[in-house]
Parts: C-alpha cells; structure tokens; sequence
C-alpha cells in the first residue's frame, strides 16, 4: 500500500461550524493572542486561559465531522493514511481515521504543569483547582506560542515516507507546520486544497481553490478509483 500524508489546517474545521482562532485583525475571539496562548498569558491571568479554551471546548461537543472528514476515511481502503493536523479538535477521529497526529496538541485533553507526559482525557471545563495525582494545575494539552511542538519529529520523518502528500485548508505559512513540505520526497505528488491558496502550481503541485469540503471529494474520488 502507498503512503498517503494529510497535512490538515483550521479550514477543514471551520466547515463544521468550528470557530478560526485567529481572525483577519489578528485577535482570537477578542484576546489578543498572547493573553490566552503563551505560557506567559498562563502566568498572568489563568483564569482568563482556561475561559478560553473551556469555550473552545464547549463549542466542540456541538459540532460534528464534515464531509471532508468522512470522505478522507475512504482513502483508508486503499492506501496508509496519517493524518498531520494543525487542529486541535478531534473531528478526525470522530469521522473514523485510525492514524491522527496532533501538531498543536488536543483541545479535549489536559497534562500537569509537574510532569509534561501525564496527560489526561477531559471533557469538561477546566477550572482552578483542578489537580494531577502530584497536586499540581492541570492545564490545556495545548502547545502555545514560544513552546516546542514535540510531535515536529514525528511528523516530519511521516512525511519523508509520503507516496503521496494532501495539504487541505491551510495557508502554509505558519511554522513550524509549514516546514514539513519540504520534508516530502520531490518526486511525488502533491495535492493542494484551499479558497485562497498561497502557493503557486507546479509539475508536481496541483492547486484544487475549492473550501475542503469539495476538493477532497475531488481528490478522494481521482485516488481510489
């Protein structure tokens, strides 16, 4: 079976209903960014932290897969599929496929402040007090501006093995997530799903400009038939 590597950003979600962090004025949701995802925001005002993500939260348990999610599944009877996801969400794995990497971390899961790999499922707000069996502040699963995105390894050398790379609703120009395409073998296709690509089509490159929900159809039904 040939690899196929998904690299998927905020516009497959958005699809769902799920709300883009960051908006063209460069707040998320009224905050400026670093209020409520830096470690130094956490310091500052935790409170106003976990607020954020437990309505983050919240809205997540209201919104379902998309046909983008689903239509990706399909490519798991014909070739190895991993998904790279930028999201935090957990609409993949909901939708039904078997191989997500998480690059930003996940929304429904929290970890200690004592030991960064005792991390929990949580579902339901976070709050002040809420502590790990070495009594210290549970905290979002969320990798913040200015900390090290410890999956990057992982996920590059899954892109080294790509036969085939699918890049959908992402601008690519957020790193360290944007790096990762050069990570994939020259030689092999690479399929590039977006409204507003940012990047220009290639021998090897095709651009679909379509939301995620129609240029996965497209490149979905091209592959397995």
């Amino acid at each position: 079976m040939q690899n196929i590597v998904v690299l998927t950003g905020a516009g497959i979600s958005a699809e769902s209903g799920i709300n883009t962090f960051r908006g063209a004025d460069g707040l998320w949701e009224g905050h400026d960014i670093m209020e409520v995802a830096s470690p130094q925001g956490w310091k500052n005002n935790p409170e106003l932290v976990l607020d954020f993500y437990n309505k983050r939260r919240s809205q997540l348990h209201t919104v379902s897969p998309n046909s983008a999610h689903l239509n990706l599944v399909t490519l798991e009877k014909q070739y190895n599929v991993t998904i790279i996801t930028q999201n935090v969400d957990d609409l993949h794995e909901r939708a039904g496929s078997t191989t997500v990497v998480h690059l930003h971390g996940e929304l429904l899961k929290v970890r200690s402040q004592f030991d960064k790999e005792l991390i929990l499922d949580w579902k339901k707000d976070l709050l002040l007090g809420d502590h790990c069996e070495h009594n210290s502040q549970l905290r979002p699963h969320i990798v913040w501006f200015g900390e090290a995105v410890p999956m990057l390894d992982t996920a590059i050398t899954i892109t080294e093995q790509a036969d085939i790379l699918i890049i959908i609703g992402t601008s690519m120009q957020v790193y360290p997530a944007a790096s990762l395409l050069q990570y994939a073998r020259p030689e092999i296709p690479i399929y590039f799903i977006d409204p507003n690509p940012a990047i220009s089509p290639s021998k090897k490159l095709t651009i679909l400009p379509e939301k995620a929900t129609i240029g996965v159809a497209k490149i979905v039904k091209k592959l397995v038939n």
